[in-house]
């Protein structure tokens, strides 16, 4: 009797590369979806740029979710004497506003967390995914 042997681990690695690539789309979509639904909505931008700027880099396996826009980070993190961790200005300040021209005072911005809500919020789901994907491996 005699066993044949048949290689198959190029298709085999083929096919998890291709899995992986298919989920880290799939879990930067959810993510940016759902960063997008907890922006506050003033013009739009801020909700776009997550869909806009949030990609997927397939050569290093990683996905980016996130925004270009300067003020992001102030949404994400809070402003002024509201700042997560407490480090913002204290005092409150003034400003121009660009819409209407006028001065504004601002003791700062409550913080949003619209990414850190997103990964809270899609966590288990984007795990259990994986899990389907790659039957329980890690």
């Amino acid at each position: 009797m005699s066993v044949k042997f048949t290689n198959n681990s190029v298709e085999i690695c083929k096919d998890l590369e291709d899995k992986a690539i298919a989920f880290l789309h799939e879990a930067k979509d959810s993510l940016t979806a759902q960063a997008s639904r907890n922006s506050p909505v003033k013009s739009g931008a801020l909700k776009r740029s997550f869909q806009n700027d949030s990609q997927v880099d397939e050569k290093a396996y990683e996905a980016r979710i996130g925004s270009s826009l300067e003020y992001a980070i102030w949404q994400e993190l809070g402003t002024g004497e509201h700042a997560l961790e407490g480090n913002g200005r204290k005092g409150g300040w003034v400003y121009l506003d660009r819409d209407t021209g006028k001065k504004v005072f601002t003791r700062g911005n409550k913080p949003k967390r619209m990414l850190y809500h997103a990964f809270q919020q899609k966590k288990e789901k984007v795990k259990n995914r994986g899990r389907d994907l790659f039957g329980g491996i890690g």
